[in-house]
């Protein structure tokens, strides 16, 4: 079960990103800069960090690389470390069919993770009814992080019925929603919204092409006579890997708009776009994202947080003009970028370079 304090953040709501994955130029891990990455994340302000997932490379999981549980037991360091005075959620990413997610799933409680994201991505063509046993065989492990993941990526588009199953799960906690269409999105939101656990299950946005519409948008529901609401509360997003201080401003600011009820509707969705055109510089949605983990380290790059953008896939690299439109945004958008703070945080970390 989640500690009450951990509990109370989740569903608070706040800034997860996920943890990238830092490597020298001979492709092996850079454990200095790795930790560096923790460090700043905690520095910005985020609330959690998610390890072991898309961003961190799923090739770490080849038995010739090995570095899963590595790169769970740095970060899990590093939070002891700093020993801070608030909670911060650790999430680990859970692979593979049900035996694989389980052995993962026990790494991550061995390092005391709060919760593990499940992929579903490696049920590729069987029925809804099987995925759904097989996230309740890890939930008896470990709360779990449900994951809509985009089908141009490696999802599957799931029904509503599934979505209303998994939701009455014991120990599912939370579900990212990175579907990146309105309607599987909503799918997921009414079928929470109907459950009997619909208090139990805190919903995070991963829909880099919506952030900040998802996390201001309510979703209503008349059930059994009732308005029932039920909204995103904060991101899980491999975009807040990047820029994160201002990842964190951006989502106390759509607080205190929903807390106030200050009607400046016009200017936050203007910042929607705003977040929505500098996500499509780093994801690379023009090429198939294939450029959405270099697109990440070329922003860490730039501020001296990573000393290179590779990959352990040589195949992963920049898109033909992305390091332009990068650079574009950048620009475009100074104030979503946090490079004067990266700046003085990197000034006090003499053991990163």
């Amino acid at each position: 079960m989640l500690k009450s304090n951990i509990k109370e953040l989740l569903f608070d709501g706040t800034v997860i990103p996920a943890h990238p994955l830092a490597l020298t130029s001979d492709l092996q891990l850079d454990e200095q800069r790795q930790r560096g990455l923790t460090r700043y994340y905690m520095a910005s302000g985020a609330g959690g960090v998610a390890v072991g997932v898309h961003t961190t490379q799923f090739e770490i999981r080849d038995p010739q690389i090995n570095l899963f549980e590595k790169v769970l037991a740095i970060a899990a360091d590093e939070i002891d470390r700093a020993a801070l005075k608030r909670p911060f959620i650790k999430v680990a990413g859970i692979c593979g069919l049900t035996d694989q997610a389980l052995a993962e799933a026990e790494i991550a409680r061995r390092y005391k993770y709060d919760l593990g994201l499940v992929s579903m991505a490696a049920f590729t063509t069987q029925p809804e009814s099987e995925i759904i046993a097989h996230v309740r065989r890890v939930a008896e492990v470990i709360p779990v992080f449900g994951f809509y993941l985009q089908a141009a990526i490696g999802g599957r588009v799931y029904s509503y019925n599934f979505w209303r199953e998994f939701s009455e799960i014991p120990n599912v906690s939370a579900i990212k929603v990175a579907a990146f269409n309105r309607y599987q999105t909503l799918d997921v939101v009414r079928a929470v919204a109907h459950s009997d656990r619909r208090d139990e299950i805190a919903l995070y946005t991963g829909n880099d092409d919506n952030i900040v519409a998802d996390l201001l948008t309510p979703f209503r529901f008349e059930i059994a006579g009732k308005t029932v609401e039920k909204r995103f509360v904060g991101g899980l997003l491999g975009h807040w890997a990047v820029w994160t201080q201002k990842a964190v401003e951006l989502l106390s600011a759509v607080k205190r708009t929903l807390a106030t009820g200050h009607n400046d509707a016009a200017s936050m969705l203007a910042t929607n776009i705003a977040v929505t055109d500098m996500n499509a510089a780093i994801f690379d949605p023009a090429h198939a994202f294939h450029g959405c983990i270099t697109g990440v380290h070329e922003v860490l790059r730039r501020q001296g947080l990573m000393e290179g953008i590779w990959t352990l896939n040589p195949k992963e690299t920049l898109s033909p003009g992305q390091y332009e439109e990068i650079t574009r945004v950048i620009a475009a958008y100074p104030s979503l970028v946090d490079d004067a703070f990266v700046a003085r945080f990197l000034e006090n970390e003499v053991n990163l370079i």
